[in-house]
């Protein structure tokens, strides 16, 4: 559980992930345009590629290559993990 902290810890995942909810299954370079273009993040194609690796090993993301082209989407499953260790009290 303490990959999804450290993957929701960072503002540039947490757009990315973002992103994701507005429009699931994206390439790297679609994802790198929208985070230039909507949000001003002036992060490289590298930095950006990283930023999905910690959230792919939080289990927040998921790739699906289709010939030379991977597509990233959104998998909010872990996140149950996170709501159902602190129950709300009625």
């Amino acid at each position: 559980m303490s990959d999804i902290y450290k993957a929701l810890a960072d503002p540039t995942r947490r757009v990315i992930l973002d992103e994701l909810v507005e429009r699931d299954g994206q390439t790297l370079f679609e994802l790198c345009t929208r985070l230039t273009m909507k949000h001003d993040v002036a992060s490289s194609r590298q930095a950006i590629s990283q930023h999905l690796d910690v959230l792919e090993a939080a289990g927040l993301v998921t790739r699906r290559r289709e010939g030379r082209y991977t597509f990233h989407h959104l998998d909010t499953s872990p996140l149950r993990e996170v709501a159902t260790r602190w129950p709300t009290t009625p």
